[in-house]
């Protein structure tokens, strides 16, 4: 039984034509052209899809094979996302941000985002740090088997959580000076887990993919393996497609 029709994305028309894919639940992918607009969508087999790996790489997967069969130029929605019908997304979406979005259309055409995501072993850059700073060594070395007060544990705690802080944003300034002048908008995530340092996307011209991937190559060199670089540079623009963001 079905309950609705589950959305991906929003193309400018005519949009993707006699696309042979598959979405959520192996349903096939069709096309609709409403309101000047084009949306995937398929039918919807539950009334609602849990945030679970599988499903969340099956929505991107759809809009990632549209890109790669051409239709490079859309608007991801966000997981999840039913309908009961067609009038919903006129009353809730196409007319009232109509202009927004053939907005978002236009900075959107020609480019990509690509996505850089930096994490780092904090003991490791703890024992860099301290074989470089010989005088925070000597502090913590010479309260080792000492009986300390609460002050003298908080000092020098403070102390290597500053230089470690610094050490990050030398990092993150080094990535920001090498990649945001190749990006025509650029935004930074927050971190997901205590090892990321960095979460950022970019959106780039499509023909400057490898100029980019070059760059990223350049700093893994530059940082001597102290760092794992995820970088993804092959992705629908969630970051750059939303509506209450210039």
């Amino acid at each position: 039984m079905t309950h609705g029709l589950y959305l991906y994305g929003i193309f400018p028309i005519p949009g993707p034509q006699n696309l042979q894919l598959e979405g959520l639940d192996q349903q096939p992918i069709h096309a609709h052209e409403i309101d000047g607009f084009t949306f995937l969508y398929s039918e919807t087999q539950q009334s609602r899809y849990l945030a679970s790996r599988k499903n969340l790489l099956g929505h991107e997967r759809v809009l990632e094979q549209a890109m790669h069969a051409g239709y490079r130029t859309l608007l991801p929605l966000q997981f999840g996302l039913i309908i009961e019908d067609w009038d919903a997304v006129t009353q809730q979406l196409t007319a009232p941000h109509s202009d927004r979005l053939h907005h978002l259309f236009t900075q959107l055409d020609g480019h990509r985002e690509v996505g850089v995501k930096l994490f780092w072993e904090q003991e490791s850059e703890l024992q860099l740090l301290l074989a470089e700073n010989t005088a925070l060594q000597a502090q913590r070395d010479n309260l080792e088997g000492k009986t300390l007060t609460m002050d003298e544990v908080v000092s020098i705690g403070q102390a290597i959580e500053r230089s470690l802080d610094s050490r990050k944003r030398t990092i993150i300034e080094a990535f920001r000076a090498a990649l945001n002048h190749l990006a025509v908008n650029t935004v930074e995530n927050d971190s997901l887990t205590e090892a990321m340092i960095y979460n950022a996307a970019y959106l780039i011209p499509w023909e400057t993919e490898a100029a980019f991937s070059e760059q990223v190559e350049a700093l893994d060199r530059q940082f001597e393996g102290r760092l794992k670089i995820r970088y993804n540079n092959f992705t629908a623009p969630f970051n750059f497609a939303q509506l209450n963001r210039d």
